[in-house]
């Protein structure tokens, strides 16, 4: 005999009661969590507010301000990752427009429904030789580079453990986290500690990952050092060169090639998007590896390739800094004048190796009302750095001298931090900065 599967009608006009007495989430229920979110961010005083900012052709580092009332005035960038201002450079521009208007403007697809665009393959052929590697692979950006390179490469050695610095930029940890693998976290350029965990590691594979200069304080990793534990325990390298090349070295092959040990790691990341001045990520390596990471990376596979003339650009400016010193030179001395300049005046800066110049606050609100008082009453326009890109504690301004910021434009910084500093009552050079327990 058939049984009914039907609900008695009772039940169906119960269950209609409680359907309309329990309403689905409407998009304000949705809506509130995000401004839940947000309202997190605004009480621990880190919400980010960005400035509207044109640059302007042929005139780097000075920009166009759009006010929030609508009006507009010049400000001078002095935040810009574009550190050697090649992203306004002729033969860049050249590149670009010349291959838009040859090529059109977009890339037509993945690499592998639309193939390999011709100025991209000429671009990879130009970072292997950049860093003296056999191969290149391009990204869409340094941060998928980092992302898509670490979790293929480790996904792809069985059992493999990673060995990440604890500095490590958040696209490095994410690419760590991708890749399922097991890892261990050393404490930043401990290589004491480093070589703790390579000896407990083993004869498994190991992939040691680390950049050579470190964003926020500016410091730098001993490559050569890293790369003796790594020979000696027998660890692949992954170095991180995205604030170092095109800055460093006799062609800007970054801080590797500047020490001479570029040829002892076995793949170096790199991007387009700074000292270069264009956008775009890299890995350079083995011509075996960079197939490998090609062939199996979701994040090269799934997304549209670089459209040629952005390719094009890049290289141009690639190779335009193989050759020349000029820009190198002039950014080395205007950093090192501007940190000259800022410790006479008895600010805050932290010491660093290189041409990043953090100016320190140690609190999230005064970083922002710095920042925000610089930019209203001085025309000048630098980013605050607030939690969790640096630790709670150790907020600061961080400041990025490129070569055109010459020494009027030096002078008046250092004025305008000055008055700053006293109208908002902040801490000078030697106070001790502290990170908060998290």
């Amino acid at each position: 005999m058939p049984v009914n599967r039907m609900p008695a009608t009772s039940e169906i006009t119960e269950s209609r009661k409680i359907q309309k007495t329990r309403p689905g989430r409407t998009q304000a229920d949705y809506d509130a969590y995000f401004r839940t979110a947000l309202d997190h961010l605004h009480t621990e005083r880190r919400y980010r507010v960005f400035a509207d900012i044109e640059r302007i052709a042929g005139r780097f580092p000075t920009a166009h301000w759009r006010k929030p009332d609508g009006g507009t005035s010049e400000i001078t960038v002095w935040c810009s990752n574009d550190y050697l201002g090649m992203g306004q450079h002729p033969d860049v521009v050249g590149a670009m427009t010349q291959t838009a208007a040859r090529c059109g403007v977009g890339a037509g697809g993945t690499r592998n429904i639309a193939g390999n665009n011709s100025p991209l393959v000429d671009l990879e052929r130009e970072l292997a030789d950049l860093h003296g590697k056999e191969a290149g692979l391009v990204f869409t950006s340094g941060y998928v580079s980092n992302q898509a390179g670490i979790s293929t490469i480790a996904k792809l050695l069985p059992n493999c453990l990673i060995l990440s610095d604890a500095f490590n930029h958040n696209s490095m940890i994410e690419g760590v986290r991708h890749s399922g693998c097991e890892k261990r976290i050393f404490r930043h350029n401990d290589l004491a500690h480093l070589e703790e965990l390579l000896i407990a590691a083993g004869d498994r594979p190991k992939l040691i990952a680390f950049e050579s200069v470190y964003s926020m304080d500016g410091d730098v990793s001993d490559i050569g050092a890293i790369c003796d534990l790594a020979e000696r325990y027998g660890a692949m390298t992954y170095l991180d060169e995205v604030h170092a090349v095109g800055l460093y070295g006799p062609r800007g092959g970054g801080i590797s090639e500047r020490d001479g040990v570029m040829h002892r790691v076995d793949v170096i990341e790199g991007t387009l998007a700074k000292g270069y001045g264009c956008v775009g990520g890299y890995i350079t390596g083995s011509t075996v590896l960079c197939d490998a990471v090609r062939s199996h990376a979701p994040g090269f596979i799934f997304t549209t390739a670089l459209p040629p003339a952005i390719a094009a650009a890049a290289r141009a400016s690639v190779r335009y800094l193989k050759r020349s010193n000029v820009e190198r030179e002039a950014h080395q001395r205007q950093a090192n004048r501007t940190k000259i300049a800022l410790e006479a005046a008895g600010l805050p800066v932290l010491h660093t190796q290189t041409h990043i110049v953090p100016v320190m606050v140690g609190d999230a609100e005064l970083c922002k009302a710095a920042a925000d008082h610089l930019l209203e009453h001085h025309a000048i326009y630098i980013q605050p750095i607030n939690y969790p890109t640096v630790p709670r504690g150790t907020e600061r301004l961080r400041i990025t001298p490129s070569p055109f910021h010459d020494d009027a434009r030096i002078a008046k910084l250092t004025a305008a931090l000055m008055e700053t500093w006293d109208t908002l009552d902040l801490p000078r050079a030697g106070t001790v900065f502290v990170e908060a327990a998290e």
